[in-house]
């Protein structure tokens, strides 16, 4: 089926599967997060997830030395800041929210090349940008619109904006040492760096929480979900897919995440979906459109060249 396929398209559908995964995860994950807390949850699952990569790719662990150092901001960035700001996120807000922020992604990156690379926005760009970043805003700001109160859910989408920010620099920085690494590879080692710094906060909830007596079948259906498919099949689905995708168009299959929180989100958590998440999200996918102008870039649209 696949052997027609080229590296490029392989690596397209590889990011399309990574996607699906992840948008599907962010209400398990809320769901989850019902009975498990947040910095347990996450060793677990890098945790479980560095358990079962180990065995395929124990012959060929080895690291290029000059990427070491980069390896190590990556799994900070992409393990130990990222995951936890996504989960008091989820915690706080719906889950709908998360893949809409997210897909501000493209828009961090043409922020992010402003700021570090001094790049001069084009007019189209610039009102790409301002569009985008208003439906994020609106996002945000959605309990404050609809309710007018200021409510946990507004630092919850402030938590998954930061969360955001890490993806885009996990996929800056995961670029430069995917050419020279195996991608399974450096998912060992990224579940492996970055539990590291989450270990002292897990241990303190085990304070509160008990895994053994008070993990239910709801935990174990979030946790296996969470290691098996979203740490393990997605990390390295994504590793494979940078490889042969360019950094900057990465954030554009972040494009197939809401789709797939809002089927499970619907019937699982009860979520509605308002006037403000929908206008929010056409603004949103609407800065970007006129920010890149690449419809032929949409994931689906790529598999055709």
């Amino acid at each position: 089926m696949f052997g027609s396929l080229s590296r490029i398209q392989l690596a397209i559908i590889a990011l399309i599967f990574a996607n699906i995964i992840w948008g599907a995860a962010f209400p398990i994950y809320k769901w989850t997060l019902e009975i498990v807390p947040p910095f347990i949850f996450t060793f677990i699952r890098f945790f479980g997830g560095a358990l079962i990569v180990l065995p395929f790719v124990y012959k060929s662990l080895r690291i290029q030395r000059s990427d070491i150092p980069k390896l190590i901001l990556v799994s900070l960035i992409g393990i130990s800041v990222q995951i936890p700001l996504l989960f008091f996120g989820l915690k706080l807000s719906p889950s709908i929210n998360a893949p809409i922020i997210i897909a501000s992604a493209p828009i961090i990156l043409i922020i992010s090349s402003v700021i570090f690379l001094n790049e001069k926005l084009k007019v189209k760009v610039l009102i790409g940008t301002l569009v985008s970043l208003l439906g994020v805003l609106a996002i945000i700001l959605r309990p404050f619109i609809e309710s007018g109160g200021l409510t946990g859910s507004v630092l919850g989408n402030f938590l998954l904006f930061g969360a955001t920010v890490c993806s885009v620099a996990q996929a800056l920085i995961l670029k430069r040492i995917t050419a020279n690494n195996d991608p399974l590879a450096l998912v060992f080692w990224m579940f492996v760096i970055g539990i590291i710094p989450i270990i002292p906060f897990a241990l303190y909830e085990t304070q509160t929480f008990n895994l053994l007596t008070q993990i239910n079948l709801q935990a174990v259906i979030g946790l296996l979900y969470g290691i098996v498919f979203a740490a393990v099949i997605a990390h390295y689905l994504y590793a494979f897919g940078i490889k042969f995708v360019k950094a900057s168009e990465v954030g554009i299959f972040s494009y197939v995440d809401p789709l797939a929180t809002i089927v499970i989100a619907i019937p699982l958590l009860g979520e509605i979906i308002t006037p403000t998440y929908i206008l929010g999200a056409i603004l949103v996918f609407l800065g970007i459109f006129i920010a890149e102008g690449r419809v032929h870039y949409h994931p689906f649209q790529r598999l055709r060249t």
